[in-house]
Parts: C-alpha cells; sequence; structure tokens
C-alpha cells in the first residue's frame, strides 16, 4: 500500500511539473511573440516617419541654386552684345548658359555655349560680329523652374526638352537664377549619401530616429 501510494505521488509530481513546465514554454513562446510583433510594428512606424521625412526635406531648385556656380556671379548678358563677349563669359566664369536681357533689364532668353558652337562656329559666323539675340532662346519657349520646384522636377523637365540649364524664378515669373545639370546631379547626390548614412545608423541601432547618435 505504502509503495502504491508513494508511486501515485510521484506520477501526481511528475504531471504537475510537467503542466507547469508546459506552461511557463506557452507563455514564453506567447512574450516572444509579442515582442517580434512589437518590434515588427515599431520598425514599420520608424520606416514610415523616415518616408515623411524624405518626402518633406526632398532638396529643392533653392538648395541646388544655393550651392551653385551661378549664385554669386553675373549670368546675364545683353541680347545686344556680340556671341564673342557671352563666349569671354562662359570662359571666365566657366559656365555654359546666360539670361539675356533687353535694354530694361527684362528676360528676353538665354544663350548657352551649344548655341556657339551650333549657330556661330559650325556655320563659319564670326562671334564677335554675331549678335547675342540672333541665335539665343527666346523667352517664349523658355522652360523655368521655381525655387519650390524639387531636384527630381528640374531633372525631369531637363530631360524632356532635352537641355541642360534652367533659368529660376521667383513667384512673379522674374528671373532669379540658373541651374545647371551639373548643379542638380550633385544634389541627388548629396540626398543619396544622407539617406544611405540615415539607414546604415537605424541598422546599426543608432538613435531613435534614424541617423540620431
Amino acid at each position: 500500500t505504502t509503495s502504491r501510494s508513494t508511486s501515485t505521488r510521484i506520477v501526481t509530481t511528475t504531471t504537475t511539473t510537467t503542466h507547469i513546465t508546459s506552461a511557463k514554454t506557452t507563455t514564453t513562446r506567447t512574450m516572444l511573440s509579442r515582442l517580434a510583433i512589437n518590434t515588427k510594428a515599431t520598425a514599420t512606424r520608424a520606416i514610415a516617419r523616415r518616408s515623411m521625412v524624405t518626402i518633406q526635406d526632398s532638396p529643392t531648385a533653392h538648395d541646388a541654386w544655393k550651392k551653385s556656380c551661378y549664385y554669386e556671379i553675373d549670368y546675364t548678358i545683353s541680347e545686344d552684345d556680340m556671341m564673342y563677349e557671352a563666349v569671354q563669359k562662359f570662359s571666365a566664369y566657366d559656365i555654359g548658359c546666360l539670361v539675356t536681357t533687353n535694354a530694361a533689364g527684362d528676360l528676353t532668353g538665354v544663350v548657352s555655349e551649344r548655341d556657339y558652337v551650333n549657330k556661330v562656329a559650325l556655320l563659319g559666323r564670326i562671334s564677335a560680329d554675331t549678335p547675342i539675340k540672333e541665335v539665343s532662346t527666346k523667352a517664349s519657349k523658355l522652360v523655368t523652374a521655381k525655387l519650390s520646384d524639387s531636384v527630381d522636377v528640374c531633372m525631369h523637365k531637363m530631360l524632356t526638352k532635352d537641355i541642360r540649364h534652367l533659368p529660376v524664378v521667383d513667384e512673379s515669373e522674374k528671373v532669379i537664377g540658373m541651374l545647371s545639370v551639373k548643379d542638380l546631379v550633385k544634389e541627388l547626390l548629396a540626398e543619396k549619401e544622407k539617406t544611405i548614412q540615415m539607414l546604415s545608423d537605424f541598422a546599426l541601432g543608432k538613435g531613435a530616429h534614424f541617423g540620431g547618435d
């Protein structure tokens, strides 16, 4: 009788222990599952926040223009001047395009190195005897960029029209600057490098908001 009682107690104890162990395992799995879900949700929210920041902080024409070689130079020339003077400016400032103006200082178009090559040099004309207004692109055909335009929008305008320069205008359509395709490419590369750094920081767990220390 004693032997049977002892065996019963052992079996009962073993069963109870098994149930407790099973319950602990189930609880642990549940906690790990919840942790995984919470971690995934946190990462998703973080990525969503990063996406919103990227859209809001997307580089604009104004950002690119401030870093452009055109920012601090006189990028205008009178349409009544000769092409020779335009070529001199191209060389002096190491640029490829100028905004042309009339006697009142109003925008009349743009003149570029391409205009010189195609409409002067290749035709055997003399640059010192060729008025800029005879070869420049007129204002009515110009494609311009607003300061608020994104760099992507500016790049799309250039690619669509097969041009390499965009006059920058303010809200009243007055020309206040010039952008080259090189300016846009540099700005896009800088933005890509910034994004890669932020993603790298996030992957390494630096900061709570992508890139924070």
